[in-house]
């Protein structure tokens, strides 16, 4: 990250054009995805504090790291902070591919509530 002139500090002093252009470069260069999405989540941070606009920062880049790309442990932990980056759809894509084994429970007890719970409450609603 240090040959990129991507400090801690030089994240929290330069302009959106600059790191946006430093970012992408790095992450083109060296494809850490890890690293990349811990340096947008402190530029949403440096974005609450101060007056400058880091809204949707490389928005593509990030929608290209969670969804072309293969799933991480880091991928799972920060992709709570990145929710307005995705539409509905790609969102639903995303939890699918993130969490797999989760998906599969949900739908398997939503089937099951269909077919157990629900015809057994409707006849109870008639009489």
């Amino acid at each position: 990250m240090e040959d990129y002139g991507l400090n801690k500090k030089k994240l929290f002093s330069l302009t959106r054009k600059t790191l946006e252009r430093r970012i992408n470069s790095f992450y083109h260069e060296t494809n850490d995805g890890t690293i990349t999405l811990e340096m947008l989540i402190t530029l949403q941070v440096r974005e609450e504090l101060c007056k400058a606009d880091f809204s949707y920062i490389l928005r593509s880049l990030v929608q290209r790291i969670f969804l072309q790309t293969r799933s991480t442990k880091a991928m799972r932990r920060y992709y709570l902070y990145f929710i307005d980056y995705f539409g509905k759809k790609e969102w639903r894509l995303l939890s699918v591919k993130l969490f797999p084994a989760q998906t599969f429970i949900a739908e398997k007890l939503e089937h099951l509530y269909s077919q157990v719970i629900n015809p057994s409450l409707e006849g109870l609603a008639e009489s």
